[in-house]
Protein backbone atom coordinates (compact mmCIF):
# COMPACT_ATOMS: atom_id res chain seq x y z
CA UNK A 1 0.00 0.00 0.00
CA UNK A 2 1.96 2.91 -1.01
CA UNK A 3 -0.63 5.31 0.44
CA UNK A 4 0.66 4.82 3.93
CA UNK A 5 2.60 7.17 6.31
CA UNK A 6 5.75 6.74 7.24
CA UNK A 7 6.73 6.01 10.51
CA UNK A 8 10.00 8.72 11.87
CA UNK A 9 12.04 8.23 14.79
CA UNK A 10 13.40 11.95 15.64
CA UNK A 11 15.78 12.05 17.94
CA UNK A 12 15.64 15.92 19.38
CA UNK A 13 18.99 15.61 21.45
CA UNK A 14 20.24 15.37 25.04
CA UNK A 15 18.25 18.33 26.35
CA UNK A 16 19.76 21.94 24.97
CA UNK A 17 16.98 22.77 22.67
CA UNK A 18 19.43 23.63 20.24
CA UNK A 19 20.55 20.56 19.66
CA UNK A 20 18.34 19.26 17.34
CA UNK A 21 19.55 18.30 14.16
CA UNK A 22 17.90 20.30 10.89
CA UNK A 23 16.52 17.42 9.47
CA UNK A 24 14.86 16.46 12.74
CA UNK A 25 13.74 20.34 12.75
CA UNK A 26 12.11 19.67 9.06
CA UNK A 27 10.27 16.50 9.64
CA UNK A 28 8.74 18.28 12.66
CA UNK A 29 7.21 20.59 11.38
CA UNK A 30 6.30 18.27 8.02
CA UNK A 31 5.00 15.93 9.99
CA UNK A 32 0.95 16.03 10.42
CA UNK A 33 1.12 13.61 13.33
CA UNK A 34 3.76 13.81 16.46
CA UNK A 35 3.74 11.01 18.75
CA UNK A 36 5.98 11.01 22.07
CA UNK A 37 7.13 9.19 25.02
CA UNK A 38 4.77 9.77 28.18
CA UNK A 39 5.06 7.99 31.74
CA UNK A 40 2.21 7.11 33.79
CA UNK A 41 2.92 9.33 36.23
CA UNK A 42 2.04 12.65 34.51
CA UNK A 43 5.34 13.55 34.43
CA UNK A 44 6.28 15.91 30.91
CA UNK A 45 8.12 14.19 28.45
CA UNK A 46 11.99 15.32 27.84
CA UNK A 47 11.17 14.95 24.44
CA UNK A 48 7.59 16.63 24.31
CA UNK A 49 9.42 19.41 26.35
CA UNK A 50 12.14 20.07 23.11
CA UNK A 51 9.02 19.54 20.50
CA UNK A 52 6.97 22.48 21.97
CA UNK A 53 9.45 24.86 21.42
CA UNK A 54 9.66 24.08 17.46
CA UNK A 55 5.93 23.21 16.76
CA UNK A 56 2.66 24.54 17.59
CA UNK A 57 1.23 21.50 19.01
CA UNK A 58 -2.57 23.35 18.47
CA UNK A 59 -2.20 22.42 14.93
CA UNK A 60 -0.70 18.76 14.91
CA UNK A 61 -2.44 15.20 16.06
CA UNK A 62 -0.58 14.99 19.28
CA UNK A 63 -0.33 10.95 20.39
CA UNK A 64 0.58 10.72 23.95
CA UNK A 65 2.28 6.93 24.43
CA UNK A 66 3.01 5.47 27.53
CA UNK A 67 5.54 3.09 28.31
CA UNK A 68 5.05 1.32 31.66
CA UNK A 69 7.82 1.39 33.84
CA UNK A 70 7.59 -2.86 34.76
CA UNK A 71 8.85 -6.29 33.81
CA UNK A 72 5.55 -7.87 33.92
CA UNK A 73 5.53 -9.64 30.66
CA UNK A 74 1.76 -9.71 30.20
CA UNK A 75 1.29 -5.78 30.57
CA UNK A 76 3.73 -4.63 28.60
CA UNK A 77 3.26 -6.70 25.78
CA UNK A 78 -0.88 -5.07 25.99
CA UNK A 79 0.24 -1.87 26.50
CA UNK A 80 3.23 -2.03 23.44
CA UNK A 81 0.68 -3.63 21.36
CA UNK A 82 -1.90 -0.46 22.11
CA UNK A 83 0.60 1.56 21.15
CA UNK A 84 1.47 0.17 17.57
CA UNK A 85 -2.63 0.80 17.21
CA UNK A 86 -2.77 4.11 18.29
CA UNK A 87 0.51 5.25 15.50
CA UNK A 88 -0.95 2.62 12.98
CA UNK A 89 -4.43 4.18 12.66
CA UNK A 90 -2.90 7.48 11.62
CA UNK A 91 -0.39 6.06 9.26
CA UNK A 92 -3.29 3.53 7.49
CA UNK A 93 -4.76 7.24 6.69
CA UNK A 94 -1.68 8.48 4.80
CA UNK A 95 -0.13 10.50 7.66
CA UNK A 96 3.42 10.32 8.52
CA UNK A 97 4.12 9.80 12.38
CA UNK A 98 7.36 11.62 13.90
CA UNK A 99 8.21 9.79 17.05
CA UNK A 100 10.12 12.25 19.13
CA UNK A 101 12.53 10.42 21.30
CA UNK A 102 15.64 11.94 23.87
CA UNK A 103 19.08 11.67 22.57
CA UNK A 104 19.25 9.04 19.81
CA UNK A 105 16.41 6.92 18.30
CA UNK A 106 18.54 3.85 17.38
CA UNK A 107 20.69 4.08 21.28
CA UNK A 108 18.48 2.69 24.33
CA UNK A 109 15.45 4.27 23.02
CA UNK A 110 11.41 3.47 23.85
CA UNK A 111 11.68 3.87 19.63
CA UNK A 112 13.59 0.56 18.67
CA UNK A 113 10.51 -1.54 20.26
CA UNK A 114 8.20 0.51 18.74
CA UNK A 115 10.08 -0.06 15.65
CA UNK A 116 10.38 -3.98 15.89
CA UNK A 117 7.02 -4.34 16.69
CA UNK A 118 5.32 -1.67 13.85
CA UNK A 119 7.49 -4.10 11.71
CA UNK A 120 6.19 -6.98 12.71
CA UNK A 121 2.75 -6.48 12.52
CA UNK A 122 2.91 -4.42 9.45
CA UNK A 123 5.45 -4.82 7.42
CA UNK A 124 4.30 -2.18 5.02
CA UNK A 125 5.11 0.41 6.38
CA UNK A 126 8.26 2.49 5.67
CA UNK A 127 10.16 3.06 9.13
CA UNK A 128 12.58 6.01 9.08
CA UNK A 129 15.44 6.62 11.81
CA UNK A 130 16.62 10.10 11.84
CA UNK A 131 19.97 10.60 14.38
CA UNK A 132 20.16 12.50 17.09
CA UNK A 133 22.94 13.47 19.36
CA UNK A 134 22.78 11.27 22.52
CA UNK A 135 23.34 12.31 25.88
CA UNK A 136 27.04 10.17 25.58
CA UNK A 137 28.34 12.36 22.65
CA UNK A 138 26.90 15.42 24.66
CA UNK A 139 28.89 14.40 27.99
CA UNK A 140 32.25 14.59 26.28
CA UNK A 141 31.52 17.94 24.79
CA UNK A 142 30.30 19.29 28.47
CA UNK A 143 33.22 17.52 30.02
CA UNK A 144 35.94 18.73 27.70
CA UNK A 145 37.00 15.15 27.27
CA UNK A 146 37.82 12.93 24.28
CA UNK A 147 36.15 9.78 25.04
CA UNK A 148 38.28 7.55 22.57
CA UNK A 149 41.41 8.73 20.22
CA UNK A 150 43.82 6.25 18.22
CA UNK A 151 43.17 2.79 19.06
CA UNK A 152 41.77 3.31 22.38
CA UNK A 153 38.46 1.34 23.31
CA UNK A 154 35.28 2.66 24.71
CA UNK A 155 32.23 1.37 25.92
CA UNK A 156 28.32 2.28 26.87
CA UNK A 157 27.41 -0.07 29.27
CA UNK A 158 24.21 -0.30 31.87
CA UNK A 159 25.01 -0.11 34.85
CA UNK A 160 23.88 -2.83 36.98
CA UNK A 161 24.48 -3.95 40.89
CA UNK A 162 26.75 -6.79 38.95
CA UNK A 163 29.89 -5.95 41.23
CA UNK A 164 32.51 -8.18 39.09
CA UNK A 165 30.56 -7.18 35.95
CA UNK A 166 31.09 -3.72 36.18
CA UNK A 167 34.51 -4.20 37.19
CA UNK A 168 35.57 -6.35 34.28
CA UNK A 169 33.85 -3.36 31.68
CA UNK A 170 36.13 -0.68 33.65
CA UNK A 171 39.13 -2.92 33.51
CA UNK A 172 38.46 -3.61 30.06
CA UNK A 173 37.76 -0.67 28.42
CA UNK A 174 39.65 3.16 28.15
CA UNK A 175 36.65 4.83 28.33
CA UNK A 176 33.51 3.55 29.74
CA UNK A 177 30.13 5.75 29.72
CA UNK A 178 27.50 3.67 32.22
CA UNK A 179 23.81 4.87 31.65
CA UNK A 180 21.47 4.22 34.02
CA UNK A 181 23.70 4.43 37.04
CA UNK A 182 21.73 6.46 39.50
CA UNK A 183 20.27 3.26 41.09
CA UNK A 184 23.52 1.47 42.02
CA UNK A 185 26.08 4.65 42.69
CA UNK A 186 27.46 3.63 45.99
CA UNK A 187 28.42 0.14 44.26
CA UNK A 188 30.00 2.23 41.52
CA UNK A 189 32.27 4.12 44.26
CA UNK A 190 32.87 0.70 45.79
CA UNK A 191 34.12 -0.28 42.50
CA UNK A 192 36.30 2.78 41.39
CA UNK A 193 37.86 3.18 44.83
CA UNK A 194 38.73 -0.58 44.68
CA UNK A 195 40.43 0.09 41.02
CA UNK A 196 41.60 3.84 42.32
CA UNK A 197 39.84 5.27 39.76
CA UNK A 198 37.50 7.63 41.82
CA UNK A 199 39.06 10.12 40.40
CA UNK A 200 38.80 9.41 36.70
CA UNK A 201 35.11 9.74 36.55
CA UNK A 202 32.28 12.15 36.59
CA UNK A 203 28.72 12.05 36.95
CA UNK A 204 25.94 14.02 34.80
CA UNK A 205 22.21 14.54 34.96
CA UNK A 206 19.93 15.61 32.38
CA UNK A 207 23.06 16.64 30.28
CA UNK A 208 22.71 20.28 28.64
CA UNK A 209 19.61 20.97 29.49
CA UNK A 210 18.28 24.07 31.76
CA UNK A 211 18.55 21.53 34.55
CA UNK A 212 21.71 19.86 34.23
CA UNK A 213 24.42 18.85 36.92
CA UNK A 214 27.50 17.87 36.63
CA UNK A 215 29.75 16.52 39.72
CA UNK A 216 33.35 16.10 39.10
CA UNK A 217 34.30 14.93 42.49
CA UNK A 218 31.73 11.57 43.04
CA UNK A 219 32.35 11.04 46.52
CA UNK A 220 29.88 13.45 47.58
CA UNK A 221 26.90 11.41 45.74
CA UNK A 222 27.64 8.50 48.09
CA UNK A 223 24.32 7.38 49.69
CA UNK A 224 22.44 10.59 47.44
CA UNK A 225 19.58 9.76 45.70
CA UNK A 226 19.54 10.88 41.49
CA UNK A 227 17.42 11.80 38.60
CA UNK A 228 17.18 8.54 36.13
CA UNK A 229 18.55 10.42 33.32
CA UNK A 230 22.11 10.25 34.74
CA UNK A 231 25.16 8.99 33.42
CA UNK A 232 28.16 8.10 34.91
CA UNK A 233 31.68 8.34 32.56
CA UNK A 234 34.90 6.83 33.09
CA UNK A 235 38.03 7.61 31.54
CA UNK A 236 41.44 6.06 32.32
Amino acid sequence: MSNLGILYGLGVGPGDPELITVKAFRLLKESPVIAYPRKKRGAKSYALAITELYVNTEEKIMVPLIFPMTRDRDALELQWNKTVDAVWQHLEQGKDVAFVTEGDPMIYSTFIHLMRLMAERHPEVKIVSIPGISSVNASASRLGLPMADGDEKIAIIPATDDYDKMRYAIESHDCIVFIKVAKVIDLMLRVLGDLGLVDKASVLTKVTSSEEMIWRDIRVLEGRELEYLTLMVVRK
